[in-house]
């Protein structure tokens, strides 16, 4: 079995790192289904950081107001 680590950071203003993820994923499956695949979406402290953090964590925004 293949093991396959995607670490994208976003690209700006029009992808975010998950989201690229995302495709990567779907790109990598249609040549290796079975393999493992560990998405590690990143941020470099701007946009996005938030959201890349709240997908490691497998946690959600809660908005107040």
């Amino acid at each position: 079995m293949k093991k396959i680590i995607l670490v994208p950071d976003s690209f700006k203003g029009t992808m975010s790192s998950v989201r690229i993820c995302e495709i990567m994923e779907e790109e990598i499956r249609k040549f290796f289904p079975d393999a493992q695949i560990i998405k590690v979406p990143v941020a470099d402290g701007g946009e996005g950081t938030v959201d890349s953090f709240i997908e490691a964590v497998n946690g959600h925004k809660v908005l107040y107001g």
